[in-house]
C-alpha cells in the first residue's frame, strides 16, 4: 500500500486555496513530496471560475461583494462554483504514476473511485455519472447543472462535481462536496437576462444537484464529512495517508503566490 501526503488544511481564503493547490503540484513535480491528498474548506465562501472561462456578462460582482464571498479563477477549466458550505478536495499526483491513465477520462474515473467510496461511508448509494450527450449543454455557466463524465451522482443528481488539470507532468484534480447549498444565493451570483429566467433556472436546480444533507438521515457537518471521504479515499485509491503539515518557510511560498497571482484581477478577470 502506498503512503500519500495528507494535507488538512481547514478552511482558508479563496485566493490562499487555489495557491496552495498549485504550490502541491509544484513541490510534487519537483519531486521534494509524495502524491498528496488534500480536503479543505473557505473562509470567506468563494465563487471560483474556470481557467477559460468569461466573467464579463455570466457572474454578478456586485452580488459577489454583496455577500461578503470573493472571486477567485482555477487553474482547472469547467464552469463557476460557489464554495461555501462543502468539503473541497484536491489530488496531486504524478502523470507517468503507475496507476494514472493516460486519458483525462480515465484518470477522472481512477480519482473518483474514493469519493465513490466516501459517500458509501456515509450510506449514500452513488454512481458515476456517464452522460449520454456531454456536449448538448444548455450553456449556463453554473458548474452545478449538469454532470460530467465520471462526476458523482445520486438520484440522477450531481452530488460531487471535479475538475482536472496537468502541468509540469503532474495532475491536479480539485472538487466539490456539498454538504448544504443556499440555492438563492447561488443563483444571485450569476447574471440572467431576467428575473423570471433566473427564478426558472433555481427552480429547476434541485432536479439537477443534491447536497450531503439532503440525503442522509441526521444532518452532518463539515468534519464527520472530512473524516467519511478520508476514509474513503484510502479505500478507493488503495493508499495510507500520512499527515503532513507545512513549515513556516513553506506556507510563506503559498501566501506569496496567493498574492502574486489569485488576489490579483489581472489573474482573476483575464477573460
Amino acid at each position: 500500500m502506498e503512503t500519500w501526503y495528507f494535507v488538512d488544511s481547514g478552511h482558508l481564503t479563496p485566493a490562499v486555496n487555489m495557491a496552495l493547490d498549485e504550490t502541491l503540484l509544484n513541490w510534487h513535480s519537483e519531486g521534494k513530496i509524495p502524491p498528496v491528498l488534500r480536503f479543505y474548506g473557505w473562509k470567506p465562501a468563494g465563487l471560483s471560475v474556470g481557467y477559460f472561462q468569461k466573467v464579463k456578462g455570466k457572474i454578478d460582482l456586485d452580488a459577489i461583494k454583496k455577500n461578503g464571498f470573493e472571486l477567485v479563477r482555477r487553474q482547472t477549466g469547467g464552469r463557476a462554483v460557489l464554495h461555501d458550505d462543502e468539503l473541497t478536495y484536491s489530488v496531486i499526483v504524478s502523470e507517468g504514476h503507475s496507476q494514472m491513465p493516460a486519458s483525462v477520462k480515465q484518470a477522472y474515473l481512477v480519482l473518483s473511485q474514493g469519493l465513490l467510496e466516501g459517500f458509501k461511508e456515509l450510506d449514500i448509494s452513488a454512481e458515476f455519472a456517464i452522460p449520454e450527450e456531454k456536449l448538448n449543454s444548455n450553456g449556463s455557466a453554473v458548474c452545478f447543472e449538469e454532470p460530467s463524465w465520471y462526476e458523482l451522482i445520486v438520484d440522477g443528481k450531481k452530488a460531487a462535481g471535479s475538475a482536472q488539470t496537468r502541468k509540469k507532468g503532474v495532475i491536479l484534480q480539485h472538487g466539490s462536496i456539498p454538504i448544504n447549498v443556499d440555492e438563492t444565493k447561488l443563483f444571485d451570483m450569476f447574471i440572467y437576462k431576467n428575473e423570471r429566467i433566473k427564478e426558472r433556472a433555481r427552480q429547476s436546480f434541485g432536479d439537477k444537484a443534491v447536497s450531503i444533507n439532503n440525503l442522509v438521515e441526521q444532518p452532518i457537518g463539515f468534519d464527520e464529512t472530512r473524516k467519511a471521504f478520508k476514509k474513503g479515499f484510502e479505500k478507493g485509491l488503495d493508499i495510507n495517508l500520512e499527515p503532513f503539515t507545512l513549515t513556516d518557510e513553506q506556507w510563506k511560498e503559498v501566501y506569496d503566490l496567493a498574492e502574486k497571482r489569485y488576489n490579483h484581477d489581472d489573474w482573476n478577470f483575464a477573460r
